[in-house]
């Protein structure tokens, strides 16, 4: 008689791509049953996600009481919970129930930045928040200060919660590399967002005055949507495309050579591990939680204190006064970095997770 795999489910807010390759390596991985349930799609990210057949989905807004949803859990019969947060009241209903049979593990990306609502969560978090779960996921060492100001014990904080596909981008970066070394496209892109923390205005801004100081031959091509697309600034250099499916990502990343994230507020942004699996040299603003992970300054790219036009148009100069070459050897070493982190770890660690709690 077949043995029965472990069943793992997650309570998800906001599905994105990179979250459903991670899913698909621990399905690949043959060990584990999957389920999945998740709030309907935001707006300002419309992503048309295809499931793997072998997931079980559901919709969060199917359930109209907590009881209903506590109960679907209850038939699953999990052998570990994920939770992408604290805000779901129905979620934190249904960890309350499990968290001391099995694990339960609540994903936490803010960092921490000692303002007056983390203090106050990190004094009522010990009783509110904590006893809702018995481990906590975080991306990266801010992350990691913030989970254990909430009361988790050292032994119970994981790290790399947010992982691109590994596997596809570095598919492009093979398929790219060869000609962008014979030909750099000189090209900035930007992916995310319109909106104002993206420090979006202070891009097309500093772009803008530079290419008045400076004659080059760069462009500035931006991806996304959001509550500022209408106040979007227009200029001959800066090119425009609205939100773009990930599967189509491709056709941008060919043609174009040095990535920008000049947010002022941006917890992690797997965005910049795709960017750098994909051989793009970076710009990014110390905000960016996951420039501690992929940017060496001054070696593949350029890590800005703010997003000030001042500064952007600094990082910017450089860039563009670098020759092809250097501009390569950064793509290298983006790559490498970026390397680091992947679909495989994120699943083994959530197996590991499993499996210790088995001892």
């Amino acid at each position: 008689m077949q043995k029965s795999k472990p069943r793992f489910v997650f309570l998800y807010t906001e599905l994105a791509g990179y979250f459903l390759s991670c899913i698909n390596e621990l399905i690949n991985s043959g060990k584990v049953e999957v389920y999945i349930i998740r709030w309907p799609l935001n707006k300002e990210a419309p992503f048309d996600f295809k499931f793997n057949p072998n997931i079980t989905v559901k919709n969060r807004n199917v359930f109209t009481t907590k009881n209903d949803i506590l109960d679907f859990i209850k038939n699953i019969n999990p052998n570990l919970i994920y939770v992408s947060g604290w805000n779901d009241k129905f979620y934190l209903h249904i960890c309350k129930s499990f968290v001391n049979k099995i694990p339960v593990i609540v994903g936490i990306d803010n960092q921490w930045n000692a303002s007056f609502k983390q203090i106050i969560a990190s004094i009522l978090g010990r009783f509110f928040i904590k006893k809702h779960f018995n481990h906590a996921w975080v991306p990266g060492n801010q992350q990691h200060i913030y989970a254990k100001k909430l009361g988790f014990n050292i032994s119970t904080i994981h790290t790399g919660l947010y992982c691109a596909d590994t596997s596809y981008f570095s598919s492009i970066y093979n398929q790219y590399f060869p000609q962008k070394e014979k030909s750099f496209p000189h090209r900035f892109i930007y992916v995310g967002r319109y909106l104002p923390f993206k420090g979006i205005f202070q891009m097309w801004q500093a772009f803008i005055e530079l290419s008045d100081e400076v004659d080059h031959d760069w462009e500035l091509w931006c991806l996304g949507t959001g509550n500022s697309w209408d106040k979007k600034t227009e200029h001959p250099k800066i090119k425009h495309f609205g939100f773009v499916q990930p599967d189509k990502i491709n056709d941008f990343i060919k043609d174009t050579g040095v990535f920008i994230l000049p947010s002022s507020f941006e917890p992690w942004g797997v965005v910049v591990h795709e960017f750098a699996l994909s051989g793009y040299p970076l710009i990014l603003t110390s905000q960016v939680g996951s420039s501690e992970a992929f940017l060496k300054n001054n070696q593949n790219g350029f890590l800005l204190n703010n997003n000030s036009v001042s500064f952007l148009k600094s990082a910017l100069r450089n860039i563009i006064e670098s020759n092809d070459d250097k501009l390569i050897q950064m793509s290298i070493l983006s790559h490498e970095i970026a390397l680091n982190h992947s679909t495989v770890k994120w699943s083994q660690t959530l197996i590991d997770i499993y499996l210790n709690s088995k001892k």
